[in-house]
């Protein structure tokens, strides 16, 4: 059973980015300062390549890792993230930053399918390619993972996402559905399960890395664990896993270190 009340106080608590105006001042200084030094190449993606990827190229050529941020849909962009980079730029592995549309100007599914043309678009790069992703940026990178990309452009392979990271992701959104945070999605019951990657076929590839901070809903917990059950009953290589000391915001700092576990498995699984 999921804990819709208990998750709309958590949800709301951290869609509502005023409230954290300290946290938001840090993330936008540590990207700008990040991009000074590290200027990244901006791939456009997308009708009329309105939409824009920021890739932060390591030194040596080889597997990249996508960063998809978080923001509930309906608030901030990549620029935010750039410094997230940071972490897997100092082992030598490119990182690509997109950008996408937010809710209630789009809906979920366009969101979804403006992953899908970035993603496209960073497979001409000829890399690996592992996604990570916060939050929402967690759900959307689940997304990718199961996607049929063949079927959606016979030139690229089942394979194209080697192995998703999800870090409080969402999978199912149907608890949201009857919460305030649900008034710029517009989401129904119907359509809110069509876009919840827990009740779709499992990927028939790759793997699927769920962790959550520790100090978050019961909710993030259960989405988390119920993706990797069912996932992993299926065949899917999946791991599960807790952020020490972190809520919905902080889980996603260690990204941005090089020495800390979560770097580490990224670069693991950008090694195979």
């Amino acid at each position: 059973m999921s804990e819709p009340i208990d998750f709309e106080v958590e949800y709301n608590n951290r869609a509502r980015v005023p409230e954290h105006p300290g946290l938001i001042a840090g993330w936008a200084k540590d990207a700008a300062a990040y991009r000074e030094t590290h200027a990244p190449r901006v791939i456009a993606y997308g009708p009329g390549a309105r939409h824009t990827v920021d890739v932060f190229a390591a030194d040596r050529g080889g597997p990249m890792v996508v960063f998809i941020h978080g923001g509930y849909w309906q608030a901030l962009d990549g620029s935010f993230f750039s410094h997230m980079a940071r972490g897997l730029n100092a082992h030598g592995i490119s990182v690509a930053i997109p950008t996408y549309d937010l809710c209630p100007a789009v809906t979920v599914d366009q969101i979804i399918q403006e992953m899908r043309a970035a993603t496209r678009e960073l497979a001409r790069l000829g890399e690996k390619l592992v996604v990570s992703g916060h939050s929402a940026g967690g759900h959307l990178a689940s997304c990718l993972l199961a996607t049929d990309w063949p079927a959606l452009d016979a030139a690229l392979p089942a394979d194209l996402i080697s192995a998703v990271y999800s870090i409080s992701g969402l999978f199912d959104l149907v608890p949201l559905v009857g919460t305030s945070t649900n008034t710029p999605l517009h989401l129904d019951a119907a359509s809110a399960r069509a876009a919840s990657p827990l009740f779709w076929q499992a990927p028939g590839h790759g793997s699927l890395d769920a962790v959550v901070g520790e100090d978050e809903s019961a909710e993030y917990f259960r989405q988390s664990k119920t993706a990797i059950e069912r996932w992993g009953a299926a065949g899917l290589a999946t791991r599960f896993g807790v952020v020490p000391g972190a809520n919905h915001f902080t889980a996603i700092a260690p990204m941005a270190d090089p020495d800390t576990p979560m770097v580490q498995r990224l670069l693991q699984l950008a090694a195979r």
